[in-house]
């Protein structure tokens, strides 16, 4: 087991991406402390699934833009199996909706970089004094931070750019310490954020433009950041890793 008795914290981890990355981690021998905002069920369901591979897990409520929730997530998490933490992984975010500039207003404004960047800075604050040599940090950016989003999408993608840019800050101030910061930017990946914010039509259309001619699915994403979170990626750091089936290079 590459992960064996380590402590991963992985946000947003109980549905869709989360979820396969919780599971994954907990079956290369993590103990996993799992995030939920709104659907106690869906986190049940996923510790019942990080326990049937003969892992340990909890499960915890809280709101990752909210600096209270962030620091009785890390509390409860960190007392629950020791004092260290060894993998963090920020999947919290999403685009929310599809807003033109001139539909925007600082309420959407704020929301979307609170969901998408704030999370993730929270998060990584509170994490890093637990964490020691050896820690990894996987932040999650997207394709939009490339390319500036579909239709509807700026502020999702300038915040994911800026995610993009915290990670490699993050790795030039936390490399001395022996943690290492890197990030994904996915495409697209067949979870229910394309069911609520694509077509099926337009989803049909970008597999044809792919050169694997595929979506992604979550276990390609969780596979990803098995291995980012292992030893065997520990000269990488302050990376951003596009998993897209070739649709954009960076």
């Amino acid at each position: 087991m590459k992960l064996k008795n380590k402590v991963a914290i992985v946000t947003g981890g109980a549905r869709d991406l989360g979820r396969a990355i919780s599971v994954k981690l907990a079956a290369e021998g993590a103990k996993v402390v799992i995030n939920y905002f709104d659907n106690p069920s869906d986190a049940q369901e996923t510790l019942k699934m990080v326990q049937e591979v003969g892992s340990e897990g909890i499960i915890v409520q809280g709101d990752m833009t909210k600096a209270e929730d962030v620091k009785r997530f890390f509390d409860t998490g960190v007392s629950a199996f020791g004092t260290q933490v060894d993998i963090l992984v920020n999947v919290v975010g999403g685009i929310c909706g599809r807003k033109q500039i001139t539909e925007q207003d600082e309420d959407w404004y704020n929301l979307l970089m609170d969901v998408n960047m704030k999370s993730c800075w929270l998060c990584t604050r509170e994490v890093v004094p637990y964490m020691t040599q050896g820690g990894s940090i996987i932040n999650f950016s997207s394709l939009a931070a490339r390319d500036g989003g579909g239709p509807g999408a700026s502020l999702y993608a300038t915040a994911k750019g800026a995610v993009m840019t915290f990670t490699r800050s993050m790795a030039k101030e936390l490399g001395p310490k022996g943690i290492r910061v890197n990030a994904l930017a996915p495409g697209t990946i067949a979870t229910s954020f394309h069911d609520r914010f694509n077509t099926p039509e337009n989803r049909e259309r970008m597999k044809g433009m792919y050169p694997l001619r595929r979506e992604g699915d979550a276990g390609d994403v969780a596979d990803l950041v098995t291995f980012l979170a292992s030893d065997e990626s520990d000269y990488l750091t302050g990376t951003n890793i596009d998993i897209n089936g070739g649709m954009s290079f960076s």
